[in-house]
């Protein structure tokens, strides 16, 4: 699609997740002549430059008193280590736990960072606000521009009857408890979210969906996720929703696989340990996967996060940091997942099988679906036996009737080229608003 440039503002949630995704769209837009102008958390502060956009952040909380620089997302870095005791919980005792206390550090953030963001708004003056987040922030609704919502975590967050509770990590196929978990969350936000949408109908926005923390879009919502995995036939979407196969940035540097896991032995696979910026922070929970994986026959990439300097690898491992996830997982037979959306989705997009052990938030519902449908296993993160890894292993990378479907599979999502797709929308959003025809 071809049109004028115009100004496009994207505000993502802090994390990697949701930043990466708006960064692959961000790329596109930019590679066809549009000004990509960031309103990420300071955190980011040249790290989006880098890669070709503006800069223009926010602090979702008062800055710290040091000249040190924050690493990108440290404020859920923080937040997260933190509260990481409650991740061992039933998702249902997490609800008072682990998520309230998040929507409420959400919510401190979006208060804070509000006037902050009218000044944005004001300099930036953007033909089209685009909010990859969980969360309202009112300047971007009164901006007096369209407003394009993305939804990078798993669906479940766009509720219906039909489907599991979000967060809740319960199977399609038993109803028994979806609806103590729902009056569960009922109880425990509904507090919390009156007081949230007073204030966002004093910001002079709308007043919120029930227990919603943000608004569906009127002019287009997309959210990433493959079609063979979705949850539409249940909850069917109404117009304004598109769906996004896949989100895989192109902004990763090339990877050539390390001698270790090249001259490997038959019959030995190449395996991604991954558990996020923020899972790899539990250290004794990489000890545990190290141990027992580095008595296997196989070989391991490992993504060893911001607490990389805290645990070793076995002899089977290498490992860095940061890894270019979407040019590593290509290379690879199967991949060991907190699921979150982003692996998840990429991992699908290649056509790799997942081992998934979830900690908070829609990793639940993402390792549940993954599970149900046959595309990988889901373990019980904390208490998961040696034996179950390695049954979960040797079921996955026996299964050559698996392996050819997610073959398929990857190759159809990755022809549907959803970073493309969801660019489309974004510029039919700002043609339509013009009075230009799509």
């Amino acid at each position: 699609m071809t049109t004028t440039p115009k100004t496009i503002l994207f505000m993502p949630e802090s994390a990697y997740g949701p930043t990466n995704q708006c960064i692959g769209i961000g790329k596109v837009l930019l590679e066809r002549g549009h000004r990509v102008v960031f309103a990420a958390e300071a955190s980011w502060k040249g790290k989006l430059t880098a890669l070709g956009f503006e800069e223009d952040l926010v602090d979702l909380a008062p800055p710290p008193d040091t000249d040190v620089e924050q690493d990108a997302g440290q404020f859920w870095k923080d937040f997260i280590r933190d509260t990481s005791p409650e991740f061992r919980k039933p998702t249902i005792e997490q609800l008072s736990t682990f998520m309230l206390p998040t929507w409420q550090a959400l919510i401190d953030g979006a208060k804070f960072c509000e006037p902050q963001l009218k000044r944005i708004l004001e300099r930036v003056r953007p033909d089209v606000v685009v909010e990859d987040n969980v969360l309202c922030f009112p300047a971007l609704m009164t901006a007096g521009v369209p407003f394009v919502r993305i939804v990078s975590c798993n669906p479940l967050e766009i509720t219906g009857p039909n489907i599991a509770p979000a967060y809740s990590g319960y199977p399609a196929g038993d109803r028994s408890e979806w609806d103590a978990f729902r009056a569960a969350y009922d109880r425990t936000h509904r507090a919390t979210w009156a007081d949230f949408n007073e204030w966002v109908i004093e910001q002079g926005a709308a007043p919120l969906p029930d227990l919603q923390f943000i608004h569906e879009s009127a002019d287009a919502n997309l959210y990433v996720f493959p079609k063979e995995a979705d949850y539409t036939s249940d909850r069917p979407l109404d117009p304004t929703w598109h769906r996004m196969d896949s989100s895989v940035r192109e902004t990763d540097q090339d990877f050539e696989l390390p001698e270790l896991a090249r001259n490997r032995p038959a019959g030995s696979a190449l395996i991604y340990l991954s558990l996020g910026s923020l899972g790899s922070a539990d250290v004794d929970l990489m000890k545990r996967l190290v141990e027992v994986l580095g008595r296997t026959p196989h070989r391991y990439i490992v993504s060893k996060g911001p607490q990389h300097e805290a645990f070793e690898l076995a002899d089977n491992m290498v490992g860095m940091e940061f890894l270019p996830q979407t040019k590593v997982i290509p290379q690879l037979d199967l991949v060991i997942t907190h699921g979150g959306n982003n692996t998840t989705t990429e991992s699908l997009h290649f056509g790799k099988p997942m081992i998934l052990l979830p900690l908070f938030w829609d990793q639940y519902d993402n390792a549940q679906r993954m599970d149900e449908l046959g595309f990988g296993v889901r373990l019980s993160t904390y208490a998961f036996t040696d034996q179950e890894m390695f049954d979960a292993l040797d079921k996955l990378l026996g299964d050559e009737k698996l392996r050819a479907q997610l073959t398929k599979n990857g190759a159809a999502i990755r022809e549907r080229d959803g970073l493309r797709a969801g660019a489309d929308v974004i510029e039919a959003v700002v043609l339509k608003a013009a009075g230009l025809p799509a």
